[in-house]
């Protein structure tokens, strides 16, 4: 392929197929909107897992960085009762197939694999158009064009160029997430990192629960989720936000509340949300999407990250494949994505019922034991 490919988005997905092509001998241009690498923190951490995000590591090249950068015992499970009672107490004895990582330490050895000026930081695409044969042409926010003849949006959930190819928005599934973390967590919080554990906590009751993440660092990463309209966190003023959250599990044990009230962060609300299940598109010339463009899904399989990254591993396959047949490549990409999209969108639905339903948490315990 002599023109590069163009990607928008310098996420776990697009730096994937970045890196892939890269191995492939083919050159791509990554935009970003951000102004650097380190303009805001990438999140929490990710299990990486055998059958998707870890074979796109090893398409990248890049199994080794990742052993490098696993967090050793992540993977125990623990889930509670609201009064603190032990359910599930499931430790990380090296064997499974999902070890955890920081997001941040994931793309930072993406970008360290790619040549400089492969990504372009602050590129803001505020516009895109098609001219034709599969061309199209971006408009930036500093008032710069590029005219491209292979287009990927791995732009996120509010993807800039899925319009190209869907009407399809994301829509709020019902829970919000509220975002907090506890720092030197053993020595400050003694209680509070004995309930999380060595890896990641459950503690639901219907249409509620404290989920957290015990990091590298001695870091407790903690989401409380609330099933609840969509405008209810609008309503709350930022700083009564902990109180009003906190009230919502009034007489849970104190340890787990202390993840809530005992916050050292302002807390972030994140409403969860969703495109629909099975999205997909009819084939338009030149242009696709990677990760959350393309399928985003709630987090409740754990598969958007792992996805975003096959996807990209996947197309860049494809590409290489092909090299001189843009068309037969991006067809045989779709062509895979959407049934593997469809299939993992409806667990991650299927799994937030189990959650949050008034089954809870029985169906959650089956499905951790295999029960």
């Amino acid at each position: 392929m002599t023109t590069p490919v163009t990607i928008i988005g310098a996420g776990l997905g697009g730096l994937t197929l970045a890196r892939v092509l890269h191995v492939h001998g083919i050159r791509a241009t990554v935009f970003e909107a951000e102004d650097s690498a380190d303009t805001r923190a990438q999140g929490g951490q990710l299990d990486l897992h055998e059958y998707n995000g870890q074979l796109a590591l090893a398409e990248a090249g890049l199994t080794d960085e990742f052993r490098a950068i696993i967090h050793p015992g992540g993977e125990a499970t623990h889930v509670l009762a609201p009064d603190g009672a032990v359910l599930l107490d499931e430790p990380d004895d090296g064997d499974g197939g999902r070890p955890e990582v920081l997001r941040g330490d994931l793309r930072r050895i993406l970008l360290d694999s790619l040549p400089d000026g492969v990504v372009r930081w602050g590129a803001k695409v505020t516009g895109v158009r098609p001219l034709g044969d599969g061309r199209h042409l971006l408009t930036f926010a500093d008032g710069s064009t590029e005219t491209t003849d292979l287009l990927v949006g791995a732009d996120g959930a509010w993807s800039r160029i899925r319009p190209l190819l869907s009407d399809a928005k994301p829509e709020y599934v019902g829970t919000t997430f509220i975002e907090t973390y506890l720092h030197d967590a053993d020595r400050r919080h003694a209680a509070a990192a004995k309930a999380v554990g060595a890896g990641a906590l459950f503690a639901l009751a219907p249409g509620k629960g404290i989920l957290a993440h015990r990091e590298p660092h001695d870091v407790l990463h903690v989401y409380t989720a609330l099933s609840k309209p969509q405008e209810w966190i609008t309503g709350v003023d930022p700083a009564d936000t902990t109180a009003v959250v906190a009230a919502e599990f009034e007489g849970w044990a104190p340890e787990l509340t202390a993840l809530i009230t005992d916050t050292e962060t302002i807390p972030f609300p994140r409403t969860i949300n969703a495109l629909p299940v099975g999205h997909r598109w009819d084939r338009v010339a030149g242009v696709t999407l990677v990760g959350d463009a393309a399928h985003l899904m709630s987090p409740f399989a754990g598969e958007g990250a792992n996805l975003a990254m096959f996807d990209g591993s996947e197309l860049g396959r494809a590409i290489a494949a092909h090299p001189d047949d843009v068309e037969a490549a991006l067809t045989e990409y779709e062509q895979a994505l959407f049934p593997r999209s469809a299939h993992f969108a409806a667990e991650s639905d299927h799994n937030h019922g189990l959650l949050f339903g008034e089954d809870t948490p029985t169906g959650l315990l089956r499905l951790l034991t295999g029960g």
